[in-house]
């Protein structure tokens, strides 16, 4: 899959640019909740940052694409969400918030996971039944965005720019329903290559449309940050597209 597709090269290079943004600024960005408290915490925001830089650029090249693939999802799925984000859960499991974060982090960790099941040397029943696990954890994911859209259009309509007919309101609502509508699609395999495919279109779109026109109006680590991360995104939704194209062919 991976060497037909240039989805994983996009994630590469979203995990790069949110590497290089933690290492200007020294620190973990927003989706990795690390205590302030927390011992010799500027060091080890730069060491993670290293490490996601040589991975990230490692993810560029075939032949170490793999091992790059199997550590991200590793640091991800264990260190990020189980930890980081497992704690920030369960000290507020009325805050739709912490789960929203949890689940940008299990959509990297997806695309991560996808892509070693497809490097690795499996049998085809064992690739195919984790990518398919992948594909499901981006599919809830895509669910969970979309309920924050809801939940928070105070802040979704505002990234809406002014100029989109008919208004801020409306897209802020569409958008929320298109997640949720492209989760289940792919969820339920009901034209989920396309629902695939039609997520990463808009996260491409808002990515140029919504994050980076705000940077002009204020750049900070916070912007910066989401940026990288919605490039990620672009990148997760394009690998599990191509996954599913992989599937049907096969």
């Amino acid at each position: 899959m991976a060497d037909k597709s240039f989805g994983w090269r996009v994630y590469g290079l979203g995990i790069i640019a949110l590497a290089l943004m933690c290492l200007i600024w020294g620190d973990f960005h927003g989706g990795q909740p690390v205590p302030k408290t927390f011992p010799a915490r500027t060091a080890l925001a730069y060491a993670v940052a290293i490490f996601m830089l040589v991975a990230g650029i490692a993810l560029e090249w075939r032949k170490t694409a793999l091992w790059a693939a199997a550590a991200l999802a590793a640091y991800y799925g264990i260190i990020v969400v189980l930890v980081m984000n497992g704690r920030l859960v369960l000290r507020n499991l009325e805050i739709y918030g912490a789960y929203d974060s949890m689940a940008e982090q299990l959509a990297i960790t997806a695309g991560a996971f996808i892509l070693w099941a497809s490097l690795a040397k499996l049998d085809a029943a064992t690739s195919a039944r984790f990518i398919r696990i992948g594909q499901i954890a981006f599919g809830i994911c895509a669910i969970f965005f979309g309920g924050a859209h809801f939940v928070y259009m105070n802040l979704t309509a505002p990234l809406i720019p002014t100029w989109l007919p008919p208004n801020q309101l409306f897209w802020g609502y569409a958008t929320g329903v298109f997640h949720i509508a492209g989760g289940l699609a792919i969820v339920m395999t009901i034209r989920a290559r396309l629902a695939a495919i039609l997520l990463a279109v808009m996260y491409a779109i808002f990515t140029v449309f919504a994050l980076v026109p705000g940077l002009v109006v204020r750049s900070s680590f916070f912007a910066w940050t989401e940026i990288a991360t919605s490039v990620i995104l672009v990148g997760v939704a394009w690998i599990v597209a191509d996954s599913l194209a992989a599937r049907r062919a096969a």
